[in-house]
């Protein structure tokens, strides 16, 4: 019954309207005064739930990257991305998903991801007779390659739920391949959609440009080099690294390009608060959540259920990623992590799968979801970007999610290319 009461309530909230916290924390408090608990627990839970050094990481990097945003970086990328890949059939699609990966490796964030490029991309688009429709769909399924790269703080997320013990410095190097495998498929479909549609490819601009682009946007490149080696080598840990790129951005932006005035600063400022606060919150409130899920045995539950179900992990691998991604279409990214990872990491170590691989697919999968309606918020942040509807760009969006899903499956089945890179620093 005391399940019933935990999930009954939280779907109840969420189904009405409620706020993602609110529904993990009234939830968690409906299910201590069940069991005739002391209600303070679920506050002692939250505040230790928010209460860790590591998270520390999580607000200076989204300050970083609002400073990015606001500071022209990813104009300069973009310039970048056209002359590597504009060249290719569909160039400004092209453009767009190189610019992600590049724009990934700094900000970390898929919103930033797509609110930066998108902004500056899809009008381009129009303008050079491109689809509406293509324009959102490129932008909004690219910019989950921001998630898999360093500095993504879902992976410090994934970290901390998983009780701390997972180095974020692994976790940042076992994304770096699948989110390189991601923008490649995402290229080749780009490619397709183009050809079929009629898109022009856009001239190569010569080296001497290209060479003086790449120079012009080294300052932001540097900051990939900053964060990844300094975390990797050990020369300070993830919490450092991002006060380091908080720094290094406002530095860049105000000296190097003299682009960053104090109205960008102030709005920098209060979009990293506001977004930092809904982050911790969801956490905190997850917290309580997941403690009363291991308190109820839930977890082992569920391994014995799935045992009983089947003893190939191959199954078990594809029934996690199909509950995963029905979750991720009605629940946002951050609050999932936290939930999912105290219920289904016990069950993936159960049947031998790594626990740096299973992060890995974690972060993809809910990424994904991220972009599906009816609560995908990248998926809304692009129609919004681009000026249509969900309904215009979920009907052309297919191939795209093919793709995503494709490449879900080769790193959930193929963990050489999670696992590979991290090894070689061990």
């Amino acid at each position: 019954m005391e399940v019933w009461v935990l999930f009954g309530t939280f779907v109840f909230l969420l189904l009405i309207g409620t706020p993602v916290a609110f529904c993990l924390g009234a939830a968690s408090l409906a299910t201590v005064l069940y069991l005739g608990m002391p209600p303070v627990i679920v506050f002692q839970r939250l505040n230790s739930g928010v209460s860790v050094y590591a998270l520390m990481a999580i607000p200076f990097f989204i300050f970083a990257g609002e400073l990015m945003v606001r500071g022209d970086i990813a104009r300069r990328l973009v310039a970048l991305a056209g002359a590597m890949v504009g060249h290719l059939r569909g160039g400004l699609g092209q453009v767009n998903i190189a610019a992600s990966v590049l724009f990934g490796g700094i900000s970390g964030s898929a919103a930033a991801d797509a609110t930066a490029i998108g902004g500056l991309m899809i009008p381009q688009m129009k303008k050079k007779g491109y689809d509406v429709d293509y324009g959102v769909n490129v932008t909004v399924v690219s910019s989950i390659i921001a998630l898999m790269l360093p500095p993504s703080h879902n992976m410090i997320i994934y970290s901390i739920s998983a009780g701390g013990r997972l180095s974020i410095a692994d976790l940042f190097t076992a994304g770096i391949i699948p989110g390189l495998l991601l923008a490649i498929t995402l290229m080749i479909t780009a490619w397709f959609v183009a050809k079929k549609r009629g898109y022009p490819t856009e001239k190569f601009p010569g080296w001497s440009a290209f060479g003086l682009l790449f120079f012009n946007a080294i300052p932001g490149i540097l900051l990939i080099a900053i964060i990844f080696g300094g975390v990797r080598s050990g020369i300070f840990t993830a919490s450092e690294s991002s006060c380091i790129a908080a720094v290094y951005a406002l530095l860049v932006t105000t000296l190097a390009y003299r682009t960053m005035h104090w109205p960008q600063f102030v709005a920098a400022t209060r979009a990293a608060v506001r977004t930092t606060a809904m982050v911790l919150l969801v956490i905190g409130s997850a917290a309580s959540f997941g403690w009363l899920l291991a308190f109820l045995r839930i977890p082992a539950e569920l391994v014995a259920m799935m045992k009983d179900l089947s003893s190939n992990p191959i199954v078990i691998l594809l029934l996690i990623n199909l509950i995963l991604l029905m979750l991720g279409t009605f629940m946002d990214m951050s609050p999932l992590i936290v939930i999912t990872t105290p219920i289904f990491l016990p069950v993936a170590t159960a049947f031998g799968i790594d626990p740096v691989h299973f992060g890995v697919i974690l972060v993809l999968n809910l990424g994904i979801g991220l972009c599906t309606p009816p609560v995908g918020t990248i998926l809304f942040v692009g129609c919004a970007v681009g000026r249509i509807s969900v309904w215009q760009a979920i009907r052309t969006i297919w191939p795209f999610y093919g793709a995503a899903f494709a490449t879900l499956m080769l790193v959930t089945y193929v963990p050489f290319l999670s696992l590979w890179l991290p090894s070689l620093f061990h």
